[in-house]
């Protein structure tokens, strides 16, 4: 297969991680006698400093006359930390979501066995969680009418959402729920807000049309604890952008790392694939960030192309890689691998066929030499 992928690194450990989630996909091409071609673009923080424009519109055709996108981060302190600034990293991603009309937001909580003591919650309630969060992308409040009043006392935000933008995202996720446990869970605020009651309404008519898919409704006060609680109970969670992103990062926890989480923003035309962990500022440089969520985007990548032989080979050679404790510090502080060793492992499994000798010499990998006897 021939795919021309437009690579957006955008800031902090963005680029260090996209190096590693390229190196993968370079592998799997290699492999399995590919075509990959990758092109940069500028995006975020990255993008102002060079261009002022948080999205350049040589980015922006970049990315449609792309077959795919493979994203980063974006954001930096130095805006963050400036409630003036009119100009944002982030207006890049939204604009860039808007303008290629990535209406649906796909993010995987998926329990990795080597992993599963990792996490803070006990093996019992954690084994076997396998949820797809659908996260509708391009409404709701973060897309809405923002006001300050003149003497910047009164902020207003307002959530708007139309009937169709409802629609379109809650068939993907009935259809997906009919690959997977049946099961569709809406997550909404319909006791205080009219977006969430029309989301309601629409969600139930068209639940309708999917007669083997059970619906079940939650306010998302309660969805939170249930996550935590009994997070078994899920397949697919539906939900708007700004209960889709708190949930989504919820589920680092479940899985014991931000890092781990990886995420597909999809349309009609276009699709982009990005780790939801964010620019992770304080490790910037330092070689410590985990890449595994940006390779897991990449599967997701090879997912959407329908090679699903080669996103399973990649899986395999994560599991290899952690079962054999070659990870970060986020998942072992005492002791871990650099962001490039972890990444150069998974590469290396896949070209050396998995398993090889069923054995990785953790000696050869701290001085970058082959991981395999």
């Amino acid at each position: 297969m021939n795919l021309k992928i437009a690579v957006l690194p955008g800031d902090g450990i963005g680029p260090e991680v996209i190096k590693q989630a390229v190196a993968v996909l370079k592998a799997v091409a290699e492999f399995y006698n590919h075509t990959f071609e990758f092109e940069e673009g500028l995006v975020g923080a990255v993008a102002i400093n060079k261009t002022g424009n948080p999205l350049p519109e040589a980015t922006l055709n970049l990315c449609k006359s792309s077959d795919a996108i493979l994203f980063g981060a974006i954001g930096d302190p130095k805006y963050d930390n400036n409630p003036e600034a009119k100009v944002r990293p982030e207006q890049g991603l939204l604009q860039l979501r808007k303008e290629l009309g990535l209406f649906a937001n796909i993010r995987p909580i998926k329990v990795i066995t080597p992993l599963i003591d990792k996490s803070p919650l006990k093996r019992n309630i954690i084994e076997g969680t396998d949820i797809l969060i659908y996260r509708e992308l391009t409404g709701g409040i973060y897309y809405g009418e923002k006001k300050l009043s003149e003497d910047g006392t009164v902020a207003t935000d307002i959530c708007e959402y139309s009937q169709i933008e409802i629609e379109r995202i809650t068939h993907l996720a009935f259809k997906a729920a009919q690959t997977r446990r049946n099961k569709v869970t809406l997550v909404d605020k319909a006791n205080v807000l009219e977006s969430s009651r029309l989301w309601r309404k629409v969600v139930k008519e068209i639940a309708k049309k999917y007669p083997k898919v059970t619906l079940n409704i939650l306010y998302i006060d309660n969805a939170v604890k249930q996550m935590i609680l009994n997070p078994n109970q899920f397949d697919i969670i539906l939900t708007d952008n700004l209960f889709g992103d708190v949930l989504s990062d919820e589920g680092s926890v479940i899985v014991g790392s931000i890092g781990l989480l990886a995420s597909a923003s999809v349309g009609t035309k276009y699709a982009m694939f990005e780790p939801i962990h964010g620019t992770y500022p304080q490790a910037k440089g330092k070689n410590i960030a985990n890449p595994i969520a940006a390779i897991l985007s990449a599967v997701m990548l090879l997912d959407n192309f329908g090679l699903n032989e080669e996103a399973n080979a990649v899986r395999k050679a994560i599991e290899l890689t952690l079962e054999h404790n070659i990870v970060t510090q986020d998942i072992n502080v005492v002791r871990n691998f650099g962001t490039d060793h972890v990444g150069e492992t998974i590469v290396s499994s896949i070209l050396n066929n998995e398993e090889v000798n069923g054995y990785i010499n953790l000696e050869n990998i701290s001085i970058g030499k082959s991981i395999f006897f």
